[in-house]
Parts: C-alpha cells; structure tokens; sequence
C-alpha cells in the first residue's frame, strides 16, 4: 500500500513529535510521518538540512506533503526543498493549521487518497469550527 507521506516542520521538536503521535494513532500508523523540529542544538528553529533529511526519509512515488507551524518555517522548507537531489516532484507544503491539518491529512492518506486530495483535505482544516453558537 502507497500512500501520501508527511513531513511535519515545527519550531519546536516536542511538538513536531506530539503531533505526529497524534496523527499516527488516528491513523494506526499506515501513514509515513517525518518530523523536523527545533534545531541541531535543540533550541527553537527550524533547520533547513534537517528538513531535507525528513523529506529524503519519507519520499515516495505518492508525494509528500509537508505541513508547517509558523509562517517563518515556510523559508527553511523551502531551502530544503531546492537542495533535493532530484528536484522537487510531488512535494508539496500545505498552508493547512499544524495540528489539524496534520491530522485531517494523515488520515486522508490512510485511505490511500492521491497528494492532491491529501493537500485539499488539509487545508479545509482551515475552516473548521471547534466551537459553535
């Protein structure tokens, strides 16, 4: 079975690494998820190589779609994504929340929904209501 993989870029590896717990048991780990959080001293950041080394880890014929938690991490993913040997290909980032968007995308990757489908269904997060009235 392929499916979509995920990479998860966070400022803070705890919670990179919180995240993909959640979104592995919500899906009983069908779903490949890397993680590149914090930096290689473990502080807060986002590293660039480290990015690189999750997206390398996780790449499949499927895709990979990467989801990010603060606008600057935008920046390092994109840094990692130019350094792919062989070109960018089905490597997507989403715009989805982090948390919800990794969730939503996991488990539409479960289901063995194609990158697309993967990215749609995450950024629809976007407009869930966690509180109504």
């Amino acid at each position: 079975m392929a499916t979509v993989s995920l990479v998860l870029v966070s400022h803070s590896r705890q919670l990179a690494e919180g995240v993909r717990e959640l979104a592995a048991q919500m899906t009983q780990g069908k779903v490949k998820i890397a993680i590149a959080g914090g930096t290689a001293d473990g502080r807060l950041g986002t590293d660039a190589t480290a990015i690189l080394a999750a997206i390398q880890d996780v790449r499949g014929a499927e895709g990979v779609l990467i989801l990010v938690d603060l606008g600057s991490a935008v920046l390092s993913t994109q840094m990692a994504i130019e350094q792919l040997p062989d070109g960018p290909g089905r490597v997507l980032v989403s715009n989805a929340p982090f948390v919800e968007g990794a969730v939503i995308a996991a488990v539409q990757a479960s289901i063995e929904s194609d990158l697309e489908g993967v990215a749609a269904a995450a950024l629809g997060a976007r407009e869930m209501e966690k509180v109504t009235g």
